[in-house]
């Protein structure tokens, strides 16, 4: 019997200046550029990234603000620079979120016949109103709870076949979580999108025009097909404004608009139906 492998300890958490340094060059600054905008000198700049002086916790904030670093990640700068995180992170389920909670159904709910859903910074649907599995779920299925949107639309078993212009809501989808990607630097958003990039090239259904002529160079609808012929959407996302809980400031709101007058009729008939 061969010993068993030596585990190995954690990986140390970077510190504050490597942190710094790499959320610096990720946004594409200087050194220059930043000490400007964050109101230091690039002298006291360049020894805090290379650990010479230490930031105060007021230097650290100022220099997330400039960088746009997300809530959580400001929490770990906090932590690097030997002070106490700033963010509350809770369940949209607990208590003192409620009224964030309700605000984000009632706008869900006010958006129906047409389909809205919430969705956490994972693309994982958190809150939906009662058109999302009218027209997302599978048929004879209910939809998953806490489904994600990306594996659902692309993952071989999910609505792939549905779709029509699958390759360029693919892509577009694609270019989207890469720009996510840069933002938040998020390690689960870099896992999803590998995970759609492993999936088999998907084909578009020859038989059917794609949407194009009206909304070509706009954006890219949304096109599923259903027994009553092709719906499409175009879609539109809505975030929190000023958010300091570090859930809120990493939900968005998914609202899908009708993209021509079939769907604009079709849809509520179809909700409505399936209500009765």
């Amino acid at each position: 019997m061969h010993p068993s492998p030596t585990p190995r300890p954690p990986a140390a958490a970077p510190s504050f200046g490597a942190s710094l340094k790499r959320w610096r060059q990720q946004r594409r600054m200087t050194q220059i550029d930043l000490a400007v905008q964050a109101e230091v000198s690039v002298r006291h700049l360049s020894f805090v990234e290379t650990g010479r002086s230490a930031p105060s916790r007021e230097m650290v904030l100022r220099l997330s603000e400039c960088l746009q670093v997300p809530l959580r990640e400001r929490n770990q700068w906090l932590l690097a620079a030997g002070f106490a995180p700033m963010y509350r992170e809770r369940a949209l389920a607990d208590d003192e979120l409620a009224a964030a909670r309700q605000a984000v159904q009632r706008l869900l709910t006010a958006h129906e016949p047409f389909p809205a859903m919430a969705l956490d910074r994972h693309w994982n649907i958190v809150a939906a109103n009662g058109a999302v599995p009218v027209i997302l779920g599978q048929p004879g299925r209910p939809l998953p709870e806490r489904a994600n949107i990306i594996r659902g639309c692309y993952h071989p078993a999910g609505l792939v076949s549905r779709l029509v212009n699958v390759r360029r809501m693919r892509a577009a989808h694609v270019q989207r979580l890469r720009q996510q990607i840069e933002a938040s630097g998020d390690p689960g958003l870099s896992a999803l999108l590998k995970e759609l990039l492993s999936y088999p090239e998907p084909a578009e259904d020859p038989s059917v025009t794609p949407l194009t002529s009206e909304h070509e160079g706009v954006a890219v609808p949304f096109q599923i097909r259903c027994d009553e012929g092709v719906l499409s959407f175009l879609t539109a996302t809505t975030i929190f404004g000023s958010a300091f809980d570090i859930t809120l400031s990493e939900l968005s709101m998914e609202i899908f608009l009708p993209a021509d007058p079939f769907t604009a009729e079709i849809v509520p008939r179809l909700v409505r139906g399936a209500s009765a």
